[in-house]
């Protein structure tokens, strides 16, 4: 029973991220686990811009009108990746290269398992990571979690320079 809604959940988001309505959706990560007796599904999307409330919405319904004819119970979850948007393919490290990033490894790294800094990219199988310190290989095969990590300081640096050009430019 468990097996075929989560088979039926993995089909229904093959097809929507194969759906034109659905044009630059990312299904970033999706989860099927057993949860006080029912199964919980978990889909976390992206797109860019940002995914939006009527987005997950929209996700949710379909998937919801999909499992309606399997009549078992089951708890969904749809989210948006959010700034802090979890990187979990090899080529997420290269899309957000440039950008800060939190990431934790099974094993020592450097003489720790929390990395924070910039992503650089990659380089055969490490992801490289600039620490304050230096640039740092680590192995993809002992990332265990990784995430974009939002700075609202440098959001609040930006919009001060942004107003300080534009009040420039009106002076004259």
């Amino acid at each position: 029973m468990k097996q075929e809604l989560e088979s039926a959940f993995e089909r229904i988001l093959d097809a929507i991220a194969h759906d034109a309505a659905f044009e630059q959706l990312e299904i970033v990560q999706h989860a099927a686990h057993p949860h006080r007796g029912i199964v919980a599904l978990s889909v976390t999307i992206d797109r860019p811009g940002g995914a939006d409330l009527v987005l997950c919405e929209r996700i949710a319904t379909r998937i919801n009108d999909a499992l309606e004819a399997l009549a078992m119970p089951y708890e969904l979850q749809v989210e948006s990746a959010g700034l802090e948007r979890p990187l979990v393919k090899p080529a997420d490290y290269r899309r957000f290269s440039g950008m800060r990033a939190r990431i934790v490894t099974s094993l020592l790294v450097d003489g720790a398992k929390t990395h924070r800094g910039v992503l650089r990219g990659m380089s055969g199988e490490n992801v490289l990571l600039e620490t304050s310190a230096r640039e740092l290989p680590l192995p993809i095969g002992t990332i265990k979690s990784a995430r974009l990590e939002y700075d609202p300081r440098a959001d609040l640096q930006r919009e001060k320079r942004d107003r300080k050009g534009f009040h420039g430019r009106n002076r004259n």
